[in-house]
């Protein structure tokens, strides 16, 4: 859960989203020496009068500063090409979820029971019980049971949509006619709380996602309740 002021991204809650921390932690730092090795040479060439005549014309010096860059790219490109594929990777899911976007609210179908599915809305802020987040909290959440890869099948009814949970590592287009699929496993126990990142209308900060991942046992009580209750 994001908190004012944090500058980093959320706690990672999937293997794909430690991935991409790791990722940005490898990247920064790249980012990092290059700036400062900048830094360095404008001060020197600012605050020094000396000047070495191998410098104004070398050969060598422009051999380095045109491969070095090259493999700086090698060293993010491999990388971010690895985790575009894992992300891409949907294997053996154990349960399915479709997600469909509307103005202004999230509905779920879990595709592998006959009939479970529900719309989820957000609760407004004079009904919120104490201690929950407003503009983030649904009156049905979307349960998951606990390292399980869940496939997302994203699509929308009306206008664009985004379905995003940072914490997951999710984020998919919802396109009207078309169904985009995407896949995570939780592998901790909680609460992960996402929003439509799709400008969709003027009701776009009020349809917020919220993903709860409990153990197998919870989940197939939930699901048997549900049903009883369809």
């Amino acid at each position: 859960m994001a908190h004012p002021s944090q500058l980093g991204f959320q706690d990672a809650a999937s293997p794909v989203m430690e991935e991409l921390l790791h990722f940005h932690d490898h990247a920064l730092m790249i980012v990092f020496l290059i700036s400062t090795l900048v830094l360095y040479i404008i001060v020197a060439m600012v605050t020094t009068k000396l000047t070495n005549k191998y410098i104004l014309d070398s050969q060598e010096i422009e051999i380095i500063w045109t491969i070095l860059p090259a493999i700086i790219l090698i060293l993010i490109a491999l990388p971010s090409l690895r985790i575009l594929y894992l992300m891409d990777e949907v294997n053996n899911p154990h349960l399915t979820v479709k997600a469909i976007g509307h103005q202004w609210y999230w509905s779920y179908e879990y595709t592998d029971y006959k009939e479970l599915g529900f719309d989820s809305y957000m609760v407004p802020t004079q009904d919120l019980p104490s201690g929950q987040f407003r503009l983030l909290e649904t009156d049905h959440r979307m349960v998951v049971p606990l390292e399980s890869p869940v496939r997302m099948l994203v699509s929308a009814e009306d206008v664009l949509h985004s379905w995003a949970v940072p914490a997951l590592g999710v984020k998919m287009d919802a396109v009207p006619g078309r169904l985009n699929q995407t896949a995570f496993l939780a592998s901790r126990p909680g609460l992960y709380y996402g929003q439509c990142s799709e400008i969709c209308g003027a009701n776009h900060s009020f349809m917020p996602i919220v993903v709860e991942a409990v153990p197998l046992k919870h989940f197939e009580e939930w699901s048997s309740q549900m049903l009883e209750d369809a």
